[in-house]
């Protein structure tokens, strides 16, 4: 069991689940692995009561299944789920993206930070980073965008969503697609913020988003073959 920093006993059920969806994603428990309340109740320090109620919020959010006389245990995702994942993601980040275009007025400004979420990849990427710091660095230029529009109730759906497409990454051994590849296409997206053009914007965020379902479903397809790449049992 891997032993984590207790949480304050002030601490809420809302901190709790947000410390275990930052664990899911980040690759700590994986798809499919049964959490013990038991032993996450004592290394988080909190009583079982706050730790089923915290289960009990990401469940409800699709992080966790609950299997009567089973337990809980990490979500798996198959190519439904994925292309669900990602077509969510693209409604709230055009969403987003229209808000910050139309409504602030801040394109210019969101795409600096985009393209120095771009610059930061392209130099991981020289520096021989890992996949899950290049994967976590993928992520962070979409929340990039949705943090723009000031929506409380766009962050709150798309963090959610980003988490569950951590997991789809991170559940595959290896990048799901080239690294050059996604740069180029976050400096197409950055590009289209700047200039103001949304019907460019929408075509490259929908294409963006299909390679990455199409990438990750074809690794679960190799997954289940028993190709190399496949997912860890």
């Amino acid at each position: 069991m891997v032993e984590f920093a207790p949480v304050r006993p002030e601490s809420t059920a809302a901190l709790v689940a947000r410390k275990l969806r930052e664990l899911i994603s980040g690759g700590v428990f994986r798809p499919g692995q049964q959490l013990i309340e038991v032993d996450l109740a004592r290394s988080f320090g909190v009583s079982r009561g706050i730790l089923r109620e915290a289960l009990q919020r990401l469940a409800q959010e699709g992080l966790l299944v609950s299997r009567p006389n089973r337990g809980v245990f990490v979500a798996e995702f198959g190519p439904d789920e994925v292309f669900d994942i990602y077509t969510a993601r693209l409604a709230i980040e055009r969403a987003a993206c229209l808000k910050v275009i139309e409504v602030l007025g801040a394109g210019p400004e969101l795409a600096d930070a985009l393209d120095a979420l771009s610059d930061r990849l392209e130099a991981a990427v020289r520096g021989d980073a890992s996949e899950s710091a290049a994967v976590d660095l993928d992520i962070e230029f979409h929340e990039c965008m949705v943090a723009a529009a000031r929506s409380p109730r766009l962050d709150r759906m798309h963090a959610t969503l980003a988490a569950e497409s951590r997991m789809c990454q991170r559940a595959l051994d290896g990048p799901v697609y080239p690294a050059p590849a996604r740069i180029a296409e976050h400096r197409g997206i950055a590009a289209a913020i700047r200039s103001g053009d949304v019907p460019r914007l929408h075509v490259l965020l929908a294409a963006h988003m299909d390679r990455a379902v199409e990438a990750i479903v074809a690794r679960l397809a190799e997954a289940r073959e028993g190709a190399p790449g496949a997912l860890a049992p």
